[in-house]
């Protein structure tokens, strides 16, 4: 579900304008994300590091009403929730996209991921949609600890937001790891991704 912003009366519609006329609008941003509750949980109740990321990126989407705005042509739409879309290894050097809707309750979000995700394995087909636009494009770099990060992108009128990140590497306080969030600056400001790593931070404190 979704509901159309009014361009006349948007507070930022300057803003939007201005950088829809860019040529390369996009920017990404890496940050370190202590993931050291996370490998203490997963040591004690064998959680999945794949998807528990999964569910702190989706609560910061849904935390940060930014990174749910998308536009077609002049139409702008303020989704209720995005889906998340990571590739999936097929396990024959090829991948498959899924689509996983975000649930505030993670025991319940991660067997359905999980159902998901098994099943998207055995599929035949790449899947890639892209006349969608409730979704969030998603993948995981385990074999990198990077430090920038940038994605291909199709051209300018693409707005949907990118998320990556790598490998968990120790820190000196447990265990850490980068992550990275591309967006389109019509839409969103760097004080939103800002929100959307606080966010997505707590999120993975909380597990």
């Amino acid at each position: 579900m979704g509901t159309q912003i009014n361009l006349d009366t948007w507070a930022r519609r300057e803003t939007y304008h201005w950088f829809r006329a860019f040529e390369q609008p996009h920017y990404a941003i890496t940050c370190r994300i202590d993931v050291s509750h996370l490998m203490k949980k997963r040591d004690q109740q064998n959680l999945s590091t794949f998807r528990s990321s999964l569910w702190a990126i989706g609560k910061g989407l849904y935390d940060v009403p930014a990174l749910r705005l998308r536009f077609k042509g002049n139409v702008i739409t303020q989704y209720e929730t995005v889906n998340m879309s990571p590739p999936i290894d097929a396990g024959d050097g090829s991948f498959r996209y899924c689509y996983i809707h975000w649930e505030p309750d993670f025991s319940t979000f991660d067997e359905r991921a999980q159902a998901i995700i098994e099943q998207t394995k055995s599929s035949t087909t790449l899947d890639a949609v892209t006349d969608q636009d409730d979704v969030a494009f998603l993948s995981c770099l385990p074999w990198l600890n990077y430090t920038s990060l940038d994605n291909a992108l199709p051209g300018a009128e693409d707005c949907i937001p990118r998320i990556s990140w790598g490998k968990i590497v120790p820190s000196q306080t447990g265990f850490d790891m980068a992550m990275t969030l591309q967006v389109h600056h019509a839409l969103v400001d760097g004080r939103d991704v800002g929100h959307f790593f606080d966010a997505t931070q707590s999120a993975f404190n909380a597990l």
